[in-house]
């Protein structure tokens, strides 16, 4: 993918990075003989061709702290249990310390607290888990229109709100505006000087819309604008 010739200029504190990734496909037999020829750029899409475009999910998190986390403390609960089981087949003593678990398991009751508590922590943990087993996760990445099946692409939420921002600016009657981007919903609120609020409101949405559709989401959030004049 080439970038198009000298792109407009945005005045934005953060940038709207898109990363790519082509999915892996099976080597194909050549159907004849010839020059290898270059790989041909992706083409455009019109604003016809972006409704018909390769629908995409939002990218799957790799969790690797919490599999970190996880496979780290069953490695150490299963190390010092096979140490101390190893030590008793050796001929020594069990471990004070599972001694000791033996011993609280079999003499507490399940109405204590101790073992409510254990039993709620071990839930709680355990819910989290599966959570992050079938959430995606990465919820600051807004998926894109593929181009082309096996091609996937993300917006990056701050970049996408810069530049509604630098969009809203642009509105005549608009002295500043605050726009956070969210999976199903653009909040804009805008500040105005000058011009009737209704105007300016209708002229943003509409400016808004344009610069959405522009950044081709696969899942195009709904637009809610609010304006409040300023005479200050």
């Amino acid at each position: 993918m080439t970038p198009d010739p000298d792109p407009p200029a945005r005045n934005s504190a953060h940038h709207a990075t898109v990363p790519l990734t082509k999915e892996t496909e099976e080597p194909r037999e050549p159907t004849a003989l010839g020059p290898p020829e270059h790989d041909a750029p992706l083409p455009n899409l019109t604003a016809g061709e972006r409704g018909r475009g390769h629908r995409t999910h939002r990218p799957w998190s790799a969790r690797r702290l919490p599999a970190a986390l996880v496979a780290s403390v069953i490695l150490v609960a299963a190390a010092a249990a096979l140490f101390d089981v190893v030590a008793v087949r050796a001929g020594h003593p069990a471990a004070a310390w599972r001694r000791h678990l033996a011993d609280e398991l079999a003499t507490r009751p399940l109405d204590d607290v101790w073992v409510l508590t254990g039993a709620a922590v071990a839930a709680t943990l355990g819910i989290w888990l599966i959570v992050l087993s079938l959430t995606p996760g990465l919820r600051h990445w807004l998926p894109l229109r593929s181009p082309a099946p096996g091609l996937r692409a993300s917006l990056d939420r701050d970049g996408a709100a810069d530049l509604l921002r630098d969009a809203a600016i642009r509105v005549p009657g608009v002295s500043r505006a605050r726009v956070r981007v969210r999976r199903h919903r653009i909040k804009a609120r805008a500040d105005i000087r000058f011009r009737d609020p209704q105007q300016v409101k209708d002229d943003l949405t509409t400016v808004l819309a344009e610069e959405r559709d522009q950044l081709v989401l696969a899942r195009p959030p709904r637009i809610v604008v609010r304006v409040r004049r300023r005479t200050h």
